[in-house]
């Protein structure tokens, strides 16, 4: 896992904004940033492992475990919330048996809120595996999972 985090981290050492670009660039390899990208990643950029874990932290799309096999992201803010949203995230999880912020037991679904995916026009709005659903509901959300 070493060898995966550093080759992901290096080559972009001394970029502008290279350590955001390859804490990306590790989620992607591995599904989430491991533990250890942080030792790594401070001794790469020569920052402190402080400044690493700041940045991972404030960057809500930088996961610290293996997300399930498809990932929601529900949208929580007051726009998507005055039309529904928090009937919805009820909704997600009886359907899922999961938690909001959290993996069902066989990996199957995570299911994160977020706070604004710009489609505050048409809310409520979700990401289902990369795609942004505008207008959403539980079952429009079931239905891509499913499919």
């Amino acid at each position: 896992m070493e060898k995966i985090i550093e080759e992901a981290l290096s080559g972009h050492v001394g970029e502008t904004g290279g350590l955001i670009t390859g804490l990306r660039h590790v989620q992607e390899r591995c599904g989430f940033v491991p533990g250890e990208t942080v030792r790594i990643a401070a001794e790469l950029f020569n920052i402190s492992q402080a400044e690493v874990r700041g940045v991972i932290s404030f960057y809500a799309d930088f996961r610290d475990a293996k997300p399930g096999q498809h990932h929601v992201r529900l949208c929580v803010a007051e726009a998507c919330q005055s039309v529904g949203a928090r009937a919805i995230e009820a909704d997600l999880q009886d359907r899922f048996a999961v938690k909001m912020g959290e993996t069902d037991a066989a990996e199957f679904i995570t299911i994160e809120p977020v706070y604004c995916l710009g489609l505050c026009s048409c809310a409520p709005a979700a990401e289902v595996d990369g795609k942004l659903i505008a207008r959403v509901d539980g079952q429009r959300i079931a239905d891509e999972v499913s499919s």
